[in-house]
């Protein structure tokens, strides 16, 4: 039996692309603004119903503070003060990294009397900008050894499940931990989490020994996870997403929504509808802002028309691509992006592209040829 061999090629693709889990997208970053805010605003959370902005103050080992702010739009914000309850009055102490589940329970990082007391998350009832009844949050996740902390975390919608980030301090490069990554505990009473026994399955293709992996953010649904991570003896960090098709399955690898070389973006935080996606960043001032991003992504009229006319062979692929034209002998453009938008390569000859310089991870590929434009996702292995 003879075959087609570039309808071969189309139904590989075609198969891959099918099963392939679906990245978001996100447009252009905007700034928050929020009103009578002087000082730095870090690692953001914003509230279930959207109407309240948590951050604290300057995480760099000094005097750090939870603060709140009320939603006059996406991107305005009234700052209101400080998070009542949560105030440490030591010196040098730390207070950051909120986070909010549907019950109102609040969640935070502490320093308060560490070491003697190793457990460093503490949760607290939320009402108004107090919290009240508070707590330290116990169990197996923690890591009884001195150096290691919780320096994030971040409860789920249900409140049932706490993703957090356990790294190691002492005294490495740049202030930051020698080492941290991911993992995830379930409810085992009021103050108790255990770690799941899947926690390293769940999180193998995120916990990358080449890199400081932190402040995870879980959607509602679970099926999308967004941290931070920078390349080991750098200060190069990147604003990362992975993606999973059911709850009870693995992260994919991951892709960079952001990096800013010098700018320091971090902590993403996703609106409830996943619509939004806020996290901070330095300024040219030397003050740290929070930002936003709205999501986008390729419509199902444009990716039906595309499948139907174009395609890139392997998906996901290894060091070499093949892409075939809807017009064979008609003159093309073909660019490879990534996902944060850097132009990466262009060919208007070759429809053959060697991708071997290229991380794992997600791209986009688009080409252009007699006046139309179709985009596709490519896969890295």
């Amino acid at each position: 039996m003879k075959y087609n061999v570039k309808w071969l090629f189309v139904f590989l693709w075609y198969t891959s692309t099918l099963f392939s889990q679906n990245y978001p997208l996100f447009g252009p970053e905007k700034k928050v603004n929020i009103n009578g805010l002087t000082f730095d605003a870090m690692e953001p959370f914003i509230s279930r119903d959207g109407q309240t902005l948590f951050f604290n103050s300057l995480n760099s080992g000094g005097n750090t503070n939870l603060y709140y702010a009320t939603r006059v739009n996406d991107t305005l914000f009234n700052y209101i003060g400080l998070v009542n309850g949560c105030y440490d009055p030591t010196p040098n102490h730390l207070d950051g990294v909120a986070s909010l589940d549907s019950s109102n329970t609040f969640y935070w990082v502490s320093l308060r009397n560490y070491p003697i007391q190793i457990e460093n998350l503490h949760k607290g009832v939320y009402s108004s900008g107090n919290v009240s009844s508070i707590k330290r949050v116990y169990g197996d996740f923690n890591i009884a050894t001195p150096g290691w902390l919780i320096m994030d975390a971040a409860i789920s919608h249900q409140g049932n499940l706490l993703y957090y980030c356990n790294a190691y301090f002492n005294s490495c490069a740049f202030g930051m931990p020698c080492k941290a990554r991911l993992g995830v505990a379930q409810q085992v009473n009021d103050t108790t989490f255990n770690k799941l026994n899947l926690t390293d399955t769940v999180f193998s293709n995120v916990n990358d020994t080449n890199y400081i992996v932190y402040a995870p953010q879980v959607t509602e649904d679970g099926l999308e996870l967004y941290f931070t991570r920078i390349l080991k003896s750098t200060v190069n960090s990147e604003i990362c997403v992975s993606v999973r098709n059911s709850t009870t399955t693995k992260f994919s690898l991951p892709v960079v929504i952001h990096s800013n070389l010098g700018f320091v973006p971090e902590a993403a935080s996703p609106s409830v509808d996943k619509q939004k996606l806020y996290y901070h960043q330095k300024e040219a001032s030397g003050l740290f802002r929070i930002y936003l991003r709205y999501r986008s992504s390729l419509t199902s009229i444009q990716e039906k028309y595309a499948l139907q006319n174009f395609g890139v062979y392997p998906n996901p692929c290894g060091d070499l691509i093949g892409v075939l034209l809807p017009l064979p002998n008609t003159a093309f453009f073909i660019t490879l992006y990534s996902y944060d938008g850097q132009l990466l390569i262009r060919s208007e000859s070759q429809t053959s592209l060697n991708v071997s310089n290229l991380k794992k991870g997600l791209y986009l590929l688009k080409l252009e040829q007699k006046g139309k434009s179709y985009t596709l996702r490519l896969i890295k292995n």
